[in-house]
């Protein structure tokens, strides 16, 4: 009873902080921090103190690299290899070298300045894209590749999941190198693993999961799956996490990925704020009078490292002097990431107590000075950048992620001609069922179609649907069109719906639910009849088309038999 006690204090205050965060549009992983600070050991008031509550917390970690995997399957990594992935890397090494060597020659030891320079490396994917949605400028040159740079160092940063451990575990450099070389040989056999059984395996097993029609069996086999790969690399004395990532790789390959994200997304979101909640509790306020300095330092060169880094690195791919200084002012803020390594780094002794502290106050620091500059990257980028801005172009490489025009729920008869229509036309498009054959038959007919239930708002989150152009609804169950209309016009009320009905009565409970346009099939097909009808009759075809339309415009009310008549529309 006490640990429910403790339980239910955690979600309470977790709740309050998170909703507050969210109504001052503040990144909820910054919230969770604060609750870890309000309800740790440092600071006034109850405490939490729940056993096995870090090994839990780890498991965010695990699935977020499982999703991150997911949308970085191997054949997506050799198409951006050359261009935005290129910049991720580079600036993810260049700046941990530069950081590295400087807090070297400050005295910290290597190991722990390799650290500090992977933990300024990372960037906050949630502030930038929060902040640059806010102002309007997602779509601008600099807020495209800012964004698309700070997604990659998800990828980049992976080997420090096999590097950072290590170190804690050697002294000399013989014997480092030496564990170094094995941990890298144990991460090749780990991926060859993986890779070949996601290959052979991961397909034909999610094809019988979704044979069974169930999101649990789903979701299970989902949580299987990652654990059992995060289960094989920590067997080889890896992380966890790297295996999830190399799960998600092979996952993202297969037309389930989408839904498989929508599976893991709950999981993953609980588990990851637990874990910053985790790393809030090791913060201790007292701690920041005697090392406020080398904080403030640390986030100074954090914030200088990067946009100087960032900003060398864009220019000399071409692009203009303002837009690259305002794509390292982007790039400068830290990141959740970095706080992950701290924590890793801390748990194998890499860094000490102190060491942590002030690693932890300087991301935290540079998240609010980040912010800030973000916030202002029009102006500073001005002063610094004397050209003018260029309009926003393509960014090689960033077409692979780019989210689809069309979104279809349903690719039964209605929703492959409507497939057909759009890919004859040029139109981008995502179709999605839950049936397999389907599915596959589509695949052969070289459609874009995937896994996934339109109607499960996790899968419309995944596939940013609130992007999409226009969603089409074509699934034959009006309770699955109603609940996906729904969630669609409270959350992005902007996206224009279309949608298919059986009969009259459900097609207006659709329209009344928001979609712009809905059509009866049964209606729909004698007006197709009567106009056939009329053309053959040499009735001029405006006329035809006039009188078709104006019985579309009054909800069909004139065409059919008084008793089925319901309300107009």
């Amino acid at each position: 009873m006490d640990n429910l006690t403790q339980i239910l204090l955690l979600l309470a205050v977790a709740i309050a902080v998170v909703v507050t965060f969210q109504r001052l549009h503040v990144p909820t992983s910054l919230g969770y921090l604060l609750v870890g600070l309000i309800v740790g050991p440092h600071t006034f008031g109850p405490t939490v103190s729940l056993p096995a509550f870090d090994a839990i917390a780890e498991f965010g970690v695990v699935f977020l690299l499982f999703t991150i995997g997911l949308n970085y399957s191997l054949p997506q990594l050799k198409i951006l290899r050359h261009q935005v992935l290129g910049l991720g890397t580079g600036q993810v090494v260049f700046t941990t070298a530069l950081v590295a060597l400087l807090c070297w020659f400050a005295g910290l030891p290597a190991a722990a300045a390799f650290v500090f320079g992977a933990v300024f490396a990372q960037s906050s994917t949630t502030i930038i894209g929060s902040l640059l949605t806010e102002r309007g400028e997602e779509n601008t040159q600099h807020g495209r590749l800012g964004l698309a740079m700070s997604v990659f160092q998800d990828v980049t940063a992976v080997p420090f999941l096999v590097v950072i451990p290590v170190l804690g575990t050697t002294i000399t450099a013989a014997a480092l190198a030496g564990t170094l070389g094995m941990a890298l040989a144990k991460a090749i056999l780990a991926f060859l693993a993986v890779f070949f059984a996601g290959r052979w395996l991961l397909r034909p097993l999610f094809h019988w999961v979704s044979e069974r029609r169930s999101s649990e069996v789903f979701t299970l086999a989902v949580l299987m799956v990652a654990l059992f790969a995060a289960w094989t690399t920590h067997s080889l004395g890896l992380s966890l996490a790297f295996g999830a990532f190399l799960a998600g790789m092979m996952l993202g390959e297969t037309e389930f990925r989408h839904q498989v994200e929508s599976s893991v997304r709950p999981f993953r979101d609980v588990l990851l704020g637990l874990f910053f909640i985790g790393i809030g509790m090791r913060f201790d306020p007292a701690a920041i009078a005697p090392i406020w300095q080398w904080a403030v330092l640390g986030a100074l060169l954090l914030l200088l490292s990067k946009t100087l880094v960032v900003a060398l690195m864009v220019r000399r791919m071409g692009v203009e002097s303002q837009v690259a200084w305002r794509t390292g002012l982007l790039l400068s803020v830290g990141g959740e990431f970095g706080l992950a390594l701290i924590a890793i780094a801390s748990d194998a002794q890499v860094l000490d107590t102190q060491l942590s502290q002030i690693a932890i106050t300087s991301v935290l620091l540079s998240m609010v000075c980040g912010a800030l500059l973000i916030r202002f990257n029009g102006p500073i980028g001005s002063l610094l950048g004397s050209a003018a801005p260029q309009p926003a172009g393509p960014i090689p490489g960033l077409q692979a992620s780019a989210v689809p025009h069309v979104v279809i729920g349903g690719y039964g008869r209605v929703g492959y001609t409507v497939a057909v229509m759009l890919q004859a036309s040029g139109v981008p498009y995502l179709a999605f069922d839950t049936d397999p054959r389907k599915i596959a038959q589509g695949k052969e007919d070289g459609h874009m179609v995937a896994y996934g239930d339109i109607s499960d708002p996790h899968l419309l989150s995944a596939i940013n649907v609130e992007r999409a152009s226009l969603l089409i609804i074509s699934v034959d169950e009006p309770g699955t069109a109603l609940k996906t209309i729904g969630y669609v016009k409270r959350m992005c009320p902007q996206v224009p719906i279309v949608a298919r009905a059986r009969d009259l009565k459900t097609s207006t409970e659709l329209l009344q639910a928001g979609a712009v346009h809905v059509y009866p099939e049964a209606v729909e097909a004698s007006l197709l009849l009567g106009a056939a009808a009329l053309k053959i009759l040499n009735v001029p075809l405006g006329d035809v088309n006039d009188l078709v339309q104006d019985v579309r415009d009054r909800g069909y009310q004139t065409v059919v038999e008084p008793d089925e008549r319901g309300s107009p529309n």
